[in-house]
Protein backbone atom coordinates (compact mmCIF):
# COMPACT_ATOMS: atom_id res chain seq x y z
CA UNK A 1 0.00 0.00 0.00
CA UNK A 2 1.20 3.50 -0.86
CA UNK A 3 0.98 5.97 2.02
CA UNK A 4 -0.94 9.11 1.01
CA UNK A 5 -1.48 12.06 3.34
CA UNK A 6 -4.42 14.38 2.57
CA UNK A 7 -4.96 17.71 4.31
CA UNK A 8 -8.57 17.98 3.13
CA UNK A 9 -11.41 15.47 3.38
CA UNK A 10 -13.24 15.23 0.04
CA UNK A 11 -15.95 13.01 1.48
CA UNK A 12 -16.38 9.33 2.27
CA UNK A 13 -17.11 8.11 -1.26
CA UNK A 14 -14.32 10.08 -2.89
CA UNK A 15 -11.71 9.08 -0.32
CA UNK A 16 -12.83 5.45 -0.65
CA UNK A 17 -12.21 5.64 -4.40
CA UNK A 18 -8.62 6.73 -3.69
CA UNK A 19 -8.11 3.81 -1.33
CA UNK A 20 -9.38 1.41 -4.00
CA UNK A 21 -6.53 2.54 -6.23
CA UNK A 22 -4.11 1.04 -3.72
CA UNK A 23 -3.48 3.81 -1.22
CA UNK A 24 -3.54 3.91 2.54
CA UNK A 25 -5.10 7.32 3.12
CA UNK A 26 -4.53 9.49 6.18
CA UNK A 27 -6.40 12.78 6.58
CA UNK A 28 -5.00 15.59 8.75
CA UNK A 29 -6.34 19.16 8.73
CA UNK A 30 -3.54 21.35 7.40
CA UNK A 31 -4.30 24.21 9.79
CA UNK A 32 -1.39 24.31 12.27
CA UNK A 33 -0.29 20.92 10.91
CA UNK A 34 3.02 19.63 12.31
CA UNK A 35 5.18 16.63 11.54
CA UNK A 36 4.62 13.48 13.59
CA UNK A 37 6.20 10.04 13.42
CA UNK A 38 3.01 8.77 11.80
CA UNK A 39 4.01 10.72 8.68
CA UNK A 40 7.45 9.20 8.24
CA UNK A 41 6.33 6.72 5.55
CA UNK A 42 4.27 9.26 3.56
CA UNK A 43 5.01 8.95 -0.14
CA UNK A 44 2.38 11.39 -1.43
CA UNK A 45 1.18 14.65 0.13
CA UNK A 46 -2.08 16.12 -1.21
CA UNK A 47 -2.54 19.62 0.14
CA UNK A 48 -2.86 23.36 -0.36
CA UNK A 49 -0.52 25.05 2.12
CA UNK A 50 0.43 23.28 5.36
CA UNK A 51 4.02 24.49 5.02
CA UNK A 52 3.82 27.41 7.45
CA UNK A 53 3.88 24.84 10.26
CA UNK A 54 4.71 21.52 8.57
CA UNK A 55 8.36 20.61 8.16
CA UNK A 56 8.62 18.09 5.32
CA UNK A 57 12.36 17.48 5.84
CA UNK A 58 11.80 14.42 8.11
CA UNK A 59 9.43 12.91 5.51
CA UNK A 60 12.27 11.03 3.83
CA UNK A 61 9.99 8.85 1.68
CA UNK A 62 8.04 11.79 0.26
CA UNK A 63 8.23 11.61 -3.53
CA UNK A 64 5.35 13.74 -4.77
CA UNK A 65 3.26 16.72 -3.63
CA UNK A 66 -0.08 17.25 -5.35
CA UNK A 67 -1.24 20.83 -4.76
CA UNK A 68 -4.88 21.85 -4.85
CA UNK A 69 -3.77 25.33 -5.95
CA UNK A 70 -2.44 26.63 -9.24
CA UNK A 71 0.31 28.74 -7.67
CA UNK A 72 3.34 27.19 -5.97
CA UNK A 73 4.72 30.16 -4.02
CA UNK A 74 3.72 28.48 -0.72
CA UNK A 75 6.15 25.58 -1.26
CA UNK A 76 9.41 25.18 0.72
CA UNK A 77 11.35 25.16 -2.53
CA UNK A 78 14.77 24.50 -1.01
CA UNK A 79 13.56 21.28 0.58
CA UNK A 80 11.66 20.29 -2.57
CA UNK A 81 14.82 20.68 -4.65
CA UNK A 82 17.03 18.99 -2.08
CA UNK A 83 14.79 15.92 -1.87
CA UNK A 84 13.90 15.95 -5.60
CA UNK A 85 10.18 15.93 -4.83
CA UNK A 86 7.88 16.00 -7.84
CA UNK A 87 5.26 18.78 -7.80
CA UNK A 88 1.90 18.82 -9.59
CA UNK A 89 -0.77 21.49 -9.32
CA UNK A 90 -4.43 22.09 -10.11
CA UNK A 91 -3.83 23.93 -13.36
CA UNK A 92 -7.12 24.47 -15.14
CA UNK A 93 -9.20 23.56 -12.10
CA UNK A 94 -10.37 27.12 -11.49
CA UNK A 95 -10.17 28.44 -15.05
CA UNK A 96 -13.90 28.42 -15.76
CA UNK A 97 -15.08 30.40 -12.68
CA UNK A 98 -12.17 32.83 -12.98
CA UNK A 99 -12.83 33.20 -16.71
CA UNK A 100 -16.45 34.05 -15.92
CA UNK A 101 -15.31 36.51 -13.23
CA UNK A 102 -13.09 38.33 -15.75
CA UNK A 103 -16.04 38.74 -18.14
CA UNK A 104 -18.23 39.96 -15.28
CA UNK A 105 -15.74 42.54 -14.08
CA UNK A 106 -14.95 43.78 -17.59
CA UNK A 107 -18.66 44.49 -18.03
CA UNK A 108 -19.03 46.01 -14.57
CA UNK A 109 -16.13 48.38 -15.20
CA UNK A 110 -17.45 49.57 -18.55
CA UNK A 111 -21.05 49.79 -17.30
CA UNK A 112 -19.99 51.62 -14.12
CA UNK A 113 -21.98 49.14 -12.02
CA UNK A 114 -20.37 50.12 -8.73
CA UNK A 115 -21.72 53.67 -9.01
CA UNK A 116 -25.19 52.46 -10.00
CA UNK A 117 -25.34 50.05 -7.05
CA UNK A 118 -24.35 52.86 -4.71
CA UNK A 119 -27.18 54.98 -6.10
CA UNK A 120 -29.58 52.10 -5.48
CA UNK A 121 -28.38 51.79 -1.88
CA UNK A 122 -28.95 55.53 -1.42
CA UNK A 123 -32.33 55.43 -3.21
CA UNK A 124 -30.99 57.93 -5.72
CA UNK A 125 -32.54 58.01 -9.20
CA UNK A 126 -29.96 59.49 -11.56
CA UNK A 127 -29.10 58.30 -15.03
CA UNK A 128 -25.44 57.61 -15.88
CA UNK A 129 -24.56 58.68 -19.44
CA UNK A 130 -20.89 57.59 -19.18
CA UNK A 131 -21.65 53.89 -19.85
CA UNK A 132 -19.43 52.20 -22.45
CA UNK A 133 -19.87 49.21 -24.74
CA UNK A 134 -17.64 46.15 -24.59
CA UNK A 135 -18.16 45.67 -28.32
CA UNK A 136 -15.12 46.55 -30.47
CA UNK A 137 -12.85 47.08 -27.47
CA UNK A 138 -9.34 45.60 -27.36
CA UNK A 139 -8.55 43.36 -24.41
CA UNK A 140 -4.93 42.56 -23.62
CA UNK A 141 -4.09 39.54 -21.48
CA UNK A 142 -0.76 39.44 -19.68
CA UNK A 143 -0.44 35.66 -19.84
CA UNK A 144 -2.20 33.23 -22.18
CA UNK A 145 -2.64 30.17 -19.94
CA UNK A 146 -5.81 28.21 -19.20
CA UNK A 147 -7.52 31.04 -17.26
CA UNK A 148 -6.88 33.58 -20.01
CA UNK A 149 -8.09 31.10 -22.65
CA UNK A 150 -11.36 30.44 -20.80
CA UNK A 151 -11.96 34.19 -20.48
CA UNK A 152 -10.99 34.86 -24.11
CA UNK A 153 -13.31 32.10 -25.33
CA UNK A 154 -16.25 33.75 -23.56
CA UNK A 155 -15.31 37.28 -24.56
CA UNK A 156 -15.15 36.38 -28.26
CA UNK A 157 -18.95 36.52 -28.53
CA UNK A 158 -18.89 40.21 -27.52
CA UNK A 159 -17.11 41.19 -30.72
CA UNK A 160 -13.86 42.25 -29.08
CA UNK A 161 -10.25 42.17 -30.27
CA UNK A 162 -8.23 39.87 -28.01
CA UNK A 163 -4.48 40.24 -27.60
CA UNK A 164 -2.15 38.23 -25.40
CA UNK A 165 1.45 38.18 -24.25
CA UNK A 166 3.51 35.11 -23.43
CA UNK A 167 7.17 34.16 -23.31
CA UNK A 168 7.84 33.94 -27.04
CA UNK A 169 4.72 35.35 -28.68
CA UNK A 170 3.42 31.92 -29.72
CA UNK A 171 -0.09 31.76 -31.16
CA UNK A 172 -2.85 30.66 -28.77
CA UNK A 173 -6.45 29.66 -29.53
CA UNK A 174 -9.04 32.48 -29.12
CA UNK A 175 -6.38 35.21 -29.32
CA UNK A 176 -6.27 37.44 -32.40
CA UNK A 177 -2.60 38.18 -31.86
CA UNK A 178 0.05 37.28 -29.30
CA UNK A 179 3.17 39.25 -28.38
CA UNK A 180 6.39 38.09 -26.78
CA UNK A 181 7.24 39.27 -23.29
CA UNK A 182 9.84 41.58 -24.84
CA UNK A 183 7.10 43.27 -26.90
CA UNK A 184 4.50 43.52 -24.15
CA UNK A 185 4.54 47.33 -24.17
CA UNK A 186 3.19 47.38 -27.72
CA UNK A 187 0.28 45.19 -26.64
CA UNK A 188 -0.43 47.37 -23.60
CA UNK A 189 -0.49 50.54 -25.69
CA UNK A 190 -3.33 49.04 -27.78
CA UNK A 191 -5.42 47.59 -24.93
CA UNK A 192 -8.59 49.22 -23.64
CA UNK A 193 -8.71 46.59 -20.90
CA UNK A 194 -5.62 44.96 -19.39
CA UNK A 195 -6.08 41.60 -17.64
CA UNK A 196 -3.31 40.09 -15.50
CA UNK A 197 -3.25 36.28 -15.54
CA UNK A 198 0.47 35.45 -15.35
CA UNK A 199 1.67 33.11 -12.57
CA UNK A 200 3.71 34.61 -9.76
CA UNK A 201 7.39 33.78 -9.58
CA UNK A 202 10.29 35.51 -7.86
CA UNK A 203 11.32 36.86 -11.27
CA UNK A 204 8.09 38.80 -11.83
CA UNK A 205 7.76 40.41 -8.41
CA UNK A 206 6.47 43.93 -9.18
CA UNK A 207 6.75 43.18 -12.89
CA UNK A 208 3.88 45.63 -13.38
CA UNK A 209 5.72 48.73 -12.21
CA UNK A 210 5.84 52.39 -13.23
CA UNK A 211 7.50 51.51 -16.51
CA UNK A 212 4.76 49.05 -17.42
CA UNK A 213 1.95 51.37 -16.28
CA UNK A 214 3.43 54.15 -18.41
CA UNK A 215 3.11 51.86 -21.43
CA UNK A 216 -0.62 51.39 -20.97
CA UNK A 217 -3.23 53.24 -22.97
CA UNK A 218 -4.52 56.44 -21.37
CA UNK A 219 -7.81 55.74 -19.57
CA UNK A 220 -7.60 51.95 -19.82
CA UNK A 221 -9.27 49.53 -17.41
CA UNK A 222 -7.26 47.08 -15.28
CA UNK A 223 -8.18 43.62 -13.96
CA UNK A 224 -5.97 41.42 -11.76
CA UNK A 225 -6.80 37.83 -10.84
CA UNK A 226 -3.20 36.55 -10.70
CA UNK A 227 -1.20 37.49 -7.61
CA UNK A 228 -0.97 40.84 -5.85
CA UNK A 229 2.82 40.77 -5.70
CA UNK A 230 3.05 40.96 -9.49
CA UNK A 231 1.80 44.55 -9.26
CA UNK A 232 3.52 47.46 -7.55
CA UNK A 233 0.48 48.52 -5.55
CA UNK A 234 1.72 52.04 -4.86
CA UNK A 235 2.14 52.66 -8.60
CA UNK A 236 -1.29 51.17 -9.25
CA UNK A 237 -2.83 53.60 -6.76
CA UNK A 238 -0.95 56.52 -8.32
CA UNK A 239 -2.24 55.61 -11.78
CA UNK A 240 -5.80 55.18 -10.52
CA UNK A 241 -5.72 58.58 -8.85
CA UNK A 242 -4.22 60.24 -11.94
CA UNK A 243 -6.79 58.65 -14.26
CA UNK A 244 -4.23 56.84 -16.39
CA UNK A 245 -6.17 53.77 -15.29
CA UNK A 246 -9.83 54.73 -15.45
CA UNK A 247 -10.96 51.94 -13.13
CA UNK A 248 -9.78 48.59 -11.79
CA UNK A 249 -11.26 45.30 -10.61
CA UNK A 250 -8.94 43.59 -8.15
CA UNK A 251 -9.28 40.13 -6.62
CA UNK A 252 -5.68 39.81 -5.36
CA UNK A 253 -3.43 42.11 -3.36
CA UNK A 254 0.13 42.43 -2.11
CA UNK A 255 -1.07 41.72 1.43
CA UNK A 256 -4.12 39.60 2.14
CA UNK A 257 -6.46 40.14 3.87
CA UNK A 258 -6.42 43.73 2.62
CA UNK A 259 -5.82 46.00 5.60
CA UNK A 260 -8.49 48.53 6.53
CA UNK A 261 -6.06 51.42 6.07
CA UNK A 262 -5.13 50.41 2.51
CA UNK A 263 -5.83 53.34 0.18
CA UNK A 264 -7.48 51.09 -2.40
CA UNK A 265 -10.58 50.87 -0.19
CA UNK A 266 -11.16 54.60 -0.55
CA UNK A 267 -10.95 54.85 -4.33
CA UNK A 268 -14.31 55.18 -6.09
CA UNK A 269 -12.87 53.70 -9.29
CA UNK A 270 -11.87 50.36 -7.75
CA UNK A 271 -13.92 47.16 -7.36
CA UNK A 272 -12.49 44.94 -4.61
CA UNK A 273 -13.27 41.27 -4.07
CA UNK A 274 -11.60 39.08 -1.38
CA UNK A 275 -9.62 36.62 -3.57
CA UNK A 276 -12.97 35.14 -4.49
CA UNK A 277 -12.80 34.70 -8.27
CA UNK A 278 -11.96 30.97 -8.15
CA UNK A 279 -15.00 30.00 -6.06
CA UNK A 280 -17.82 27.97 -7.60
CA UNK A 281 -20.06 25.09 -6.59
CA UNK A 282 -18.05 22.78 -8.88
CA UNK A 283 -14.57 23.63 -7.58
CA UNK A 284 -14.20 20.61 -5.27
CA UNK A 285 -15.42 18.16 -7.91
CA UNK A 286 -12.91 19.50 -10.46
CA UNK A 287 -10.12 19.60 -7.90
CA UNK A 288 -10.78 16.04 -6.78
CA UNK A 289 -10.99 14.76 -10.35
CA UNK A 290 -7.53 16.19 -11.03
CA UNK A 291 -6.20 14.51 -7.87
CA UNK A 292 -7.87 11.19 -8.66
CA UNK A 293 -6.58 11.11 -12.24
CA UNK A 294 -3.05 11.80 -11.10
CA UNK A 295 -3.13 9.25 -8.30
CA UNK A 296 -4.45 6.66 -10.74
CA UNK A 297 -1.60 7.50 -13.12
CA UNK A 298 0.89 7.22 -10.27
CA UNK A 299 -0.06 3.66 -9.29
CA UNK A 300 -0.16 2.67 -12.96
CA UNK A 301 3.29 4.25 -13.45
CA UNK A 302 1.94 6.61 -16.11
CA UNK A 303 2.96 10.22 -16.66
CA UNK A 304 1.47 12.67 -14.16
CA UNK A 305 -0.53 15.67 -15.40
CA UNK A 306 0.17 19.30 -14.46
CA UNK A 307 3.80 18.66 -13.50
CA UNK A 308 5.32 21.97 -12.37
CA UNK A 309 8.79 23.21 -13.27
CA UNK A 310 9.63 24.73 -9.89
CA UNK A 311 12.37 26.84 -11.44
CA UNK A 312 9.88 28.54 -13.78
CA UNK A 313 6.94 28.46 -11.36
CA UNK A 314 4.52 26.75 -13.74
Amino acid sequence: MIEALFTYDYGKDKMKSIEKLGYNVTIVDEKNMKYTENMKDTEILVCYDPFKTLDIAPMEKLKWIQLSSIGIDQLPLNEVRKSNIKITNNKGGYSIPIGEWIVLKALELLKNSKSLYEKQNNKKWKMDTSILELYDKTIGFMGTGSIAKEAAKRLKSFGVNILGSNTNGREVEYFDRCYSKDNIKEMLSLSDIVVVTIPYTKDNYHFINKNIFDSMKEGCFFINIARGNIVDEKELINNLKAGKIKAAALDVFEEEPLKEDNKLWDLDNVIITPHNSWISEKRNDRRFQCIYNNMKNYVEEKELINVVDINKGY
